[in-house]
Parts: structure tokens; C-alpha cells; sequence
């Protein structure tokens, strides 16, 4: 049979420019172009192009050519003409088309030619599309996953072919795809970037011409296809039950050609079976150092008592560790023990697809949003491949797409809908109910531990447990941001009266429309001005603020007492209280406006299913309102509520009582932690932090235990740690010792301007601004062109860089807060990390003023650094240099560059956290290390 594009001929395109503005003077230095024919790349072209201007540094950095190799080659005149030949009769191809074409086609027109005007088809969205799991659409991170080689990426020639492998690479998969799962993508595609849908147009009609039976792993379910889903018919405690091997000999022959048999590892092993089967005992605090293999000793010392029916649940802090568990340590334990237990993630119903929710998005009018219909697309791909439904293997870095609200799983039972046989959530929570070992996060083990899933008197392992009482503390913060809430019911209003199309301009001739709207133009107003009223209430009590925080462009974060923001509690109740009453009377309105225009349906436009949509849309964010004003209500009905409260004011603009928006923190969890405790058995908490100089003391506070019937075990290495790390601290008079200097900013821009020969770099800050100043130095340098630089709060979001530094074959990060120890990077370690200032926190942060000031009623205010703020700022200086020693096979250098580790009292508290010892070194001295790769060292 024919295949498809047989009879076609692509030219695949990439140009490499002085800049991307083109009406400014920017022009083409490299043409380069792949010819397809048959669905094969038949032959290449390269043109380096003199565009007459000098090219930036950043782009010889990027693209390694230089003004010397074009200065003289031929100007784009005298190449138009060739090129316009080679792209006549051609479908034009481009990874982000709607740059290369126009910047082509633009320079065509300078030289008078007439521009290119046949078909053009993107790559991009093709690849997002075919490949839904991938973590990045970069070509140069596309190629490396589909093993396509790419010799000189940025080079246009180079570039432009390996554009033309991947092309073929979507084509073949797409080819593979169901019917229906075609037919539906076809229908889609109209919406793509200029002639996108051709290639799932072309392919969807070519398959047509042959009957292809379902695969049977898959299922149709109305138009779409999805891959079986099928839960372990396993009863709890049927696994064949093994004996602990209690002696080394029995252990060894367990480990045989699995596991390395490793004194450190298995003592720790026994001291956790001791623990479990005790009678008595109940709580063990563990310090395992990175490569200890703390989370297999964990799993191997419970898994043997988990044949009598009693589930192990594992909370850790982040994805990564969960995954982790279950795709790598859950498999080893296995393969180790030879039992047979099942383990699950469990996580939140918002993480898996409603399939209901899908189905229905696919038929709505509105595919404005083009990231919302590459998202669709992808996901009906996803749906033949994927074996759970959980949105997180799309590896996206947003969730805030306006698709999530529809698709995301609400967490209802789903009985009686289409898809209620193969809902992804109740298939979730089967698994669930059968697995013995379940592994979720610390927030939802916070807010979900009473729930029944865990079974009867679980054992508990808080891994990270360092962080635990914190992620329980966050678990229960929220807030009331009433600039969106009265901007949305500004959007509202615009619905209703304002817009063109608008309710009003569409029915407000009908009379029973004309009433309820005659209402809600009265009601919304009445309830945006009861916003506006309890924000000028809290705006009017700011200066009895504990804490000031400057933020940028007139922004401002206050703290707050509980008492001193709500000096007049039940002036407080009765402005709430109004706004609640106004949200309920507008939604009500609302709901009935909706209910007469679903009567109408048959005689509606196509736009108004729109507007039925963006009502509906609006009512779910005024039920999310009225929660958040519930839960600020309850904590003002509740007085010694506010005594462990604390309250932020972000004010957006000081000089604007409209802009006051209210956070509340929840600053000493002690009770929700007691009671969660009480569901658990066996608790073990553990971390590669927890002592500081053999004293478990401040953990064992932190974690609210009771020191007497708390036990404590330091593990040790499984290897010699100094062979694998080395760490050097800045003692030098001629470098700058005030962390807050400008020359100390200067002073780091210009030491990692000499790095090489070291791929991932961390550089830990502890100040956002300072990151802000030393990326733009760090940008503009020449020395680190072959390294991707990125920042927080520049570069994207914290996970998205994190992402990124994981799949960079060069990255320098300039990170501060999570990435001391919250983020983790997937597939790279860190080779380097350099700490620019010892990790305090900022007394100025509203959060840590409000701890600071709870704290002073407990212990004094001249305890609070000892016992508090000198404690954490060394478990989090301990978490950093962790960054580097995941296990044994990793090596790394960790640089601190604050003096006062020498200079302070205290300084020696932190390099004695350090698991080797710190060598002190001169300027020129830490320059040579710089300079030198890690295995030079």
C-alpha cells in the first residue's frame, strides 16, 4: 500500500540570524536546508551569508560563527535567488516555523523576490504532539531522546537535518496511532500553526484506505482509544511469607549479584529490624548520609512484617524521591528478598485525568488558546500508552493552563458516567487499596492521614524527615487574594453587561432574563465593594505590623500577630460575613442565569456555548472564594486559633488600599503533627541531616517527640566519603568579606566566569536580588558561552529550571531557598557547588519574624539563635553540600565563600556539620580549582 507523503517533497529549514528582530536590522548568516523525497533526506544545503553587521557575542556564542567566517562569504542577495529555486514546489518545514519563515520570506522581499507561499508546517508542535512524555522540545533535547545525532547543534546545516530525521520520526509515529485516535487528532489539527493539520490530515486519510483491527492491549471507549487498564486481582497479606535474614551469610547470599554487601548498610539494616520488631519501641530518629542506602535498608527492615496484613506507608517531600522509590528501590528490595509485595504512589485526585472532563473539552467550540489544543492533541497520544492516568508523566512545569480546570480529576467515585469502568482515580485508589507498601508526600500525608486507604495500624517512615513539620506547617497555609477575587468578578460583570457579545446584548430583550439580570448588575457591584471594605479594614491596620518587608516597585509584605491584625474581631466577622452573603446571593443569580440559558440550548448560537462555558467557570471561582473566606472565618471564630497563626499582608502597591491581599500561616503545627502520629505505628524518621555533632536534640523537638521515648541512630558511610568529596573555604583578606557589598557581588561574577571542565554547577545565594545582578554579569560573559545559564526568578519557574538543569549538558544554576535542599534535578548530580553566603534566613521575611516572635514566649529572645536560628541555617549549609554526594559513584568539589566560617564564633559549628574536613584557601588558590576538573583534583 501507498505510504503517506510519497508523492511530497519538504524542505526543512533552520537559519541562524544576528538577532530575532528583523524590521531592526537583524539579518541571516547561515541558510541551511534538507530535502525529503520519498521519506528520505535526499540532499542538504549551507550557505554562510555576510549580513553586513557585526554578530553579537551571545549569538557566536551560541552559534560558533564568528564575524572572521562570514566576512567573506556572499551577502543574502546573491544567495536569494538559489534559495528561493530550492524551496519552489516544496512543503516548507521548521522547528518554530513562525520564526524562519517570515525572517525568510522578509529578506526575499528586500532582495525582490516574491516570498515563499506554499504550505509550512512546524516541528515544534508536531513533537510536542507525538510526544506528550518528553520532557523538553528543544531540538537539541529532542534529538538526544530520539537518538538522532546532531554533530554541531546551532548550526544551521546541522540543525536543518537533524529537523529532517525528527520529521520523519513523528511521521512514522503518528502512522502508528489508532483510527479513531487519528480521526479525532485530524479534527484538532485546523487549529494548528499555518499547515500543521496537513501532516495529520494526510496520514489519517492514507489509513483510511485499510481496515486495521485495535491492538489488544488497547480499547475504544465513544471516539477514544485507550490502553487496558488492569488492577492485580491480590488479597492484603497474601505475600509468601520470608524470614529476616538475621546473619550476615544469609544476608550475602540475598545481595548476591543484586546488592554490594556493605557493612555501613547492613547495620543499618539490623538497627531498623530491631527497631520494627520490637514490642516497645515506637519512634527512631536516623542520620544515613547520602549513600548509605538509607531508603533500601528502610524498606527491607519493614517488608517482612508486612505478610500479616499491615501497610507500609513511605512520606517523602518531592515527586522525584517518589518515583525514585517506587521505579528503582521498590524493584531492588524484590529482586533482594524474593517477596511478594505490591507498592503504589498515592497522591492527590487532581493529578489524575477525568476522562469525563477530556471527553468534553474535545467538543467545546473555543480553540483559541493554541497551547490548550497542543495539550488535547498530546494527551489523545498519552491515552494509548500511558497505564495510569497521572497527569504528571506529561512532565509539564505549568499546570495553570485553563484545560487543567476541566480535565483535572475531582475526586468524586464516578459511578454511572462514560468512562466510569476505566476512571483513572478509582483505578488509582483499587491499586491503592491492595498495595503493602504506599509512598506519598508529606503534604498530603498532613491532610489526608486519617484517611482509610493507609489500612489498619500502618507503619510510617518519614524519609527528608528534616523537612517534615515544615511541609505540614505549608501544608495547612492558604490565602484570600482579594485583587483576583474582585478582578474576577470584574470579568464577571463584563460577561454579563459590557462585552459585545455580553448576556445583556444577547437577552436582556427577553424578560426573564432582564430580571435576574437587573439583579446581578446591583448584586455584583454590592459584592466587589464588600471586598474592597475588608481590604481597606486590613489595610488600615498595617502599621501595627511585627515585620516590613520592601518588595519591588512599591510592594510590601507585612506580618502580623493574630490579635494585632484583628484588633476588632467581630468587625472583622461582619465584613466577612457580608462578602459571604453577596458571593452566595451573585452565585445563586448566576446559576439561575445559566439554568435559562441551557432551556435555551436549541435555539442558541455556537457562541453562546462559550459564554454558558465562562459562567460556568465563573462559578467555580466563586465557590472557591467562599471556601477561602469559610476558612478565614473559622480561624476568627476560634480565638486561641489566632495565637497560632500568623497573618501576611502583600500589599501590591502601598500607596493602593485595593491591592491588599491576605496570606495566613499556620507557625506551630504541634497539634495537627500529635494527631497524625496517632494513626501510625512504628515511626521511623529519617534524613542524611538530622544530628548536628551526634545531638538529635533540635530534631527531636522539631518533630514534636518526646526525648524519652525517642530513639536515635547515626549510620555511617557506606564508603570513604573524603575520596569521593572535597570541600574548600575562602580565607583570603584581599577578597571581599561583607556578604552585602557590591564588590562582593562583583567578586563572585568574576570567580565563575572561570569555570571549566565542570558540567553542573549549583551556586547557593541567599538573596534573590543578588542572583538577578550576578546572572546579567554572567550572560554577558564569553568564558561560559558552551554552558546554559540559569536563575531562579529569571529563567522560568523553579521547576522548569530544574528541568532544564537536568537535561543541560552544561548548566551553571543560580539558585537560592528550595534549592538548598527542596529540588531535586532528575538525571544529572551536581559536579560543583559554590555557597555564596551562609544560609540564615532574613530576619526581615514576615514568616520568619512572626516564628521569631512565637518563639520569644517559649524560650526568650536571647535563645532564639542558639536554639532556633543557628540550627537551621546549619542543616540547611548541610543540605547543600548533600546536593553533591547522592551515592558512591558520585564525585564533587563544594566551594563556601562566606568568611566567616573563620571569622565567626559560630563558623566552626558549620564546617563541623561537613562529613570531611574544610580546606582553607587563598583567592588565586580557589581560582585553580576552578580552573581544574573535579578528577584533576
Amino acid at each position: 500500500m501507498k505510504k503517506a507523503f510519497t508523492d511530497d517533497v519538504f524542505a526543512v529549514v533552520d537559519l541562524e540570524t544576528t538577532g530575532t528582530q528583523r524590521n531592526q536590522g537583524d539579518h541571516i548568516i547561515q541558510f541551511g536546508c534538507a530535502i525529503i523525497k520519498k521519506r528520505k533526506v535526499v540532499k542538504t544545503y549551507s550557505f554562510l551569508i555576510n549580513p553586513h553587521r557585526e554578530i553579537p557575542q551571545a549569538v557566536e556564542n551560541l552559534t560558533h560563527i564568528s564575524n572572521r567566517d562570514v566576512a567573506q562569504a556572499r551577502d543574502f542577495n546573491y544567495y536569494a535567488p538559489k534559495i528561493r529555486k530550492i524551496l519552489e514546489n516544496t512543503i516548507f518545514v521548521a522547528h518554530n516555523v513562525n520564526f524562519d519563515l517570515p525572517f525568510l520570506n522578509y529578506e526575499l522581499v528586500n532582495a525582490g523576490l516574491e516570498p515563499l507561499t506554499g504550505k509550512a508546517i512546524d516541528t515544534v508542535e508536531l513533537a510536542q504532539i507525538a510526544f506528550p512524555t518528553f520532557p523538553s522540545y528543544k531540538l537539541r533535547d529532542l534529538t538526544a531522546r530520539l537518538k538522532i545525532k546532531h554533530l554541531n547543534p546551532h548550526r544551521a546545516d546541522s540543525d536543518a537535518l537533524v529537523t529532517a530525521k525528527l520529521l520523519l520520526k513523528v511521521i512514522k509515529k503518528l502512522e502508528a496511532l489508532p483510527q479513531a485516535t487519528l480521526n479525532t487528532l485530524t479534527s484538532l489539527s485546523k487549529g494548528l500553526l499555518r499547515d500543521t493539520d496537513y501532516i495529520f490530515y494526510e496520514i489519517g486519510q492514507v489509513a483510511r484506505q485499510t481496515k486495521r483491527p485495535l491492538d489488544k492491549d488497547l480499547i475504544q471507549v465513544k471516539h477514544l482509544i485507550l490502553k487496558k487498564q488492569i488492577v492485580p486481582l491480590r488479597h492484603i497479606g497474601a505475600v509468601s511469607k520470608g524470614e529476616f535474614p538475621q546473619s550476615d551469610e544469609e544476608k550475602k547470599k540475598l545481595f548476591k549479584k543484586n546488592l554490594r554487601f556493605r557493612r555501613g548498610q547492613v547495620s543499618l539494616i539490623n538497627r531498623l529490624h530491631e527497631f520494627v520488631y520490637s514490642d516497645t519501641d515506637n519512634s527512631l530518629v536516623v542520620e544515613a548520609p547520602n549513600g548509605s542506602g538509607k531508603t533500601f535498608s528502610y524498606l527491607m527492615a519493614y517488608a517482612y512484617e508486612l505478610y500479616s496484613g499491615r501497610k507500609l506507608v513511605v512520606a517523602t517531600p518531592t515527586k522525584v524521591l517518589q518515583e525514585q522509590i517506587l521505579k528503582q528501590e521498590i524493584p531492588q528490595l524484590l529482586r533482594v528478598t524474593h517477596l511478594d509485595l505490591d507498592a503504589q504512589i498515592v497522591k492527590s485526585s487532581s493529578h489524575y485525568l477525568d476522562l469525563d472532563g477530556f471527553y468534553n473539552s474535545l467538543y467545546q467550540t473555543d480553540n483559541a488558546i493554541q497551547q490548550t489544543l497542543i495539550l488535547q492533541m498530546g494527551i489523545l497520544i498519552w491515552l494509548t500508552e500511558t497505564e495510569t492516568g497521572d497527569l504528571d508523566e506529561l512532565q509539564l512545569t505549568n499546570y495553570q493552563a485553563p484545560l487543567f480546570a476541566a480535565i483535572e480529576h475531582p475526586g468524586d467515585a464516578r459511578i454511572g458516567t462514560a468512562f466510569a469502568d476505566y476512571d483513572f482515580w478509582n483505578l488509582a485508589r483499587s491499586r491503592q487499596e491492595q498495595a503493602d507498601i504506599l509512598i506519598t508526600n508529606h503534604a498530603y500525608l498532613a491532610n489526608h492521614y486519617m484517611d482509610s486507604i493507609w489500612g489498619q495500624n500502618p507503619f510510617l517512615v518519614v524519609d527528608e524527615a528534616h523537612r517534615f513539620v515544615e511541609n505540614v506547617a505549608s501544608s495547612r497555609n492558604d490565602s484570600l487574594q482579594f485583587e483576583s477575587f474582585w478582578g474576577m468578578c470584574s470579568h464577571l460583570r463584563n460577561l454579563l453587561f459590557y462585552a459585545e457579545d455580553s448576556a445583556k446584548v444577547r437577552f436582556g430583550n427577553n424578560i426573564e432574563f432582564k430580571i435576574i439580570l437587573d439583579k446581578l448588575e446591583k448584586n455584583t457591584t454590592d459584592l466587589i465593594h464588600s471586598i474592597n471594605k475588608v481590604q481597606q479594614a486590613l489595610y488600615d491596620n498595617r502599621n501595627f505590623a511585627t515585620s516590613r518587608e520592601e518588595r519591588r516597585q512599591n510592594a510590601i509584605s507585612l506580618g502580623f500577630q493574630g490579635q494585632d491584625l484583628f484588633r476588632n474581631v467581630p468587625q472583622f466577622k461582619q465584613l466577612l460575613s457580608q462578602m459571604q452573603d453577596n458571593i452566595e446571593i451573585v452565585r445563586q443569580e448566576t446559576n439561575q442565569l445559566l439554568f435559562l440559558l441551557y432551556h435555551q440550548q436549541k435555539n442558541l448560537l455556537t457562541s453562546d456555548d462559550v459564554l454558558i462555558r465562562d459562567l460556568q467557570e465563573e462559578i467555580d471561582h466563586l465557590d472557591y472564594y467562599s471556601e477561602q473566606n469559610y476558612l478565614l472565618l473559622d480561624q476568627l471564630s476560634e480565638p486561641q486559633k489566632l495565637d497560632h497563626e500568623g497573618f501576611v499582608l502583600e500589599i501590591s502597591n502601598e500607596d493602593d488600599p485595593l491591592s491588599t491581599n491576605l496570606t495566613w500561616l499556620m507557625l506551630d503545627p504541634e497539634e495537627e503533627v500529635q494527631q497524625l502520629y496517632q494513626y501510625f505505628d512504628k515511626k521511623l524518621f529519617i534524613s542524611a541531616t538530622l544530628a548536628q555533632q551526634d545531638n538529635f536534640s533540635y530534631t527531636i523537638k522539631n518533630l514534636y517527640l518526646d526525648p524519652k521515648k525517642t530513639l536515635t541512630y547515626r549510620a555511617k558511610p557506606s564508603f570513604k566519603v573524603e575520596k569521593h568529596l572535597k570541600v574548600y573555604a575562602l580565607s583570603d583578606n584581599d577578597a571581599p568579606e561583607d556578604p552585602n557589598s557590591p564588590e562582593y557581588e562583583e567578586f563572585i561574577s568574576n570567580l565563575l566566569t572561570q569555570i571549566k571542565n565542570y558540567n553542573h554547577i549549583l551556586v547557593l545565594f541567599t538573596n534573590l536580588d543578588v542572583i538577578r545582578d550576578v546572572f546579567s554579569k554572567l550572560s554577558e560573559s564569553n568564558n561560559l558561552k558552551d554552558y546554559e545559564i540559569l536563575a531562579q526568578g529569571l529563567t522560568g519557574s523553579n521547576e522548569k529550571i530544574a528541568k532544564r538543569f537536568g537535561i543541560a549538558e552544561k548548566a551553571v544554576l543560580l539558585g537560592a531557598n528550595s534549592f538548598w535542599e527542596g529540588i531535586d534535578f532528575k538525571h544529572n548530580g551536581v559536579d560543583l557547588a559554590i555557597v555564596t553566603r551562609l544560609p540564615f534566613e532574613s530576619p526581615d521575611q514576615p514568616e520568619v519574624k512572626l516564628r521569631t516572635e512565637c518563639l520569644k514566649k517559649q524560650v526568650g529572645a536571647d535563645k532564639i539563635f542558639e536554639v532556633d536560628t543557628l540550627p537551621r541555617a546549619i542543616l540547611r549549609f548541610r543540605q547543600g553540600c548533600g546536593r553533591l554526594i547522592r551515592n558512591e559513584r558520585d564525585h564533587g568539589i563544594f566551594i563556601i565563600l562566606d568568611q566567616r566560617v573563620w571569622n565567626k564564633s559560630y563558623g566552626e559549628q558549620f564546617l563541623a556539620g561537613l562529613p570531611v574536613s574544610a580546606k582553607k584557601v587563598s583567592k588565586q588558590q580557589l581560582l585553580n580549582v576552578l580552573r581544574n576538573s573535579k578528577q584533576n583534583e
